[in-house]
């Protein structure tokens, strides 16, 4: 997994879109919060502004940094005392956290931030695009274990407490599906999904396995399906690949308006 994700990190991509998140945050601070920090790639490049890099996981990060505190919990309770941070980034972590504690973990975001705070999710993303089936469960899986799809109406509602300074797209994408798509997809086991993910099933928390072989019948539905999504990626207007957006506790804002 590790080396899969050096060569994720070093991706075009991925330093356009790590490029453009470090671009909202403000220069310089005291304290800041990596949500999500996984190889404390983030945290590390946080370290450069800022005195202090709380890096946050639901497993303790591995990480030797004088600048650095890794600490194991949950987004949708943090350890933290509110206004604790100038900064709280959050990026690729919402779009897998379960919809009911979805609510919880935005308000816990905004609660822990002195000043300001950076999201980072994929922009409305098709879930039935991609999908896989597990091999334990026999369940759909959404595409890289993402439960959440989001815009811009869902973001300033999920952080209502915030006031919106200003927001960026990442990339571009076409993809998409339909309810046919995708319902032949699912019966033919959803082959060409996102096998290669490390991301467990998201009903019953084993591992998403290989696809099966397919009768001739699965492949007859599986190839319908996809000449249906070509037929349907002739009218679909490209969109941003990723949001990113920069909040601001209203505190924060009135501050900085004085000044």
């Amino acid at each position: 997994m590790l080396s899969n994700l050096a060569e994720y990190r070093a991706s075009a991509a991925e330093r356009e879109r790590v490029a453009d998140l470090f671009s909202l945050l403000p220069g310089r601070g005291e304290r800041a919060l990596d949500v999500g920090a996984r190889d404390c790639y983030l945290s590390k490049m946080l370290a450069e502004r800022f005195q202090r890099v709380v890096a946050l996981d639901l497993e303790r990060p591995e990480v030797d940094h004088p600048a650095i505190d890794p600490v194991a919990g949950s987004v949708a309770s943090l350890p933290f005392e509110d206004n604790q941070f100038d900064v709280v980034l959050c990026a690729e972590v919402l779009e897998h956290i379960p919809e009911h504690l979805l609510a919880r973990a935005c308000s816990e975001i905004a609660r822990v931030a002195r000043g300001q705070v950076v999201i980072g999710v994929p922009y409305r993303q098709d879930l039935r695009s991609g999908r896989t089936t597990c091999q334990q469960c026999g369940k759909s899986n959404p595409p890289w274990g993402h439960v959440n799809s989001f815009d811009e109406t869902r973001l300033r509602s999920l952080f209502g407490a915030l006031t919106w300074q200003k927001s960026s797209f990442v990339g571009t994408t076409t993809d998409s599906t339909n309810w046919l798509s995708a319902a032949l997809l699912n019966f033919a086991g959803n082959p060409f999904g996102t096998w290669e993910q490390d991301e467990a099933c998201v009903h019953c928390g084993s591992a998403i396995g290989s696809p099966e072989t397919r009768t001739p019948v699965q492949r007859v539905a599986t190839r319908l399906a996809f000449v249906l999504n070509r037929l349907q990626a002739r009218f679909v207007e490209p969109r941003g690949n990723w949001i990113h957006v920069l909040f601001s506790k209203p505190s924060a804002v009135d501050c900085s308006v004085s000044q």
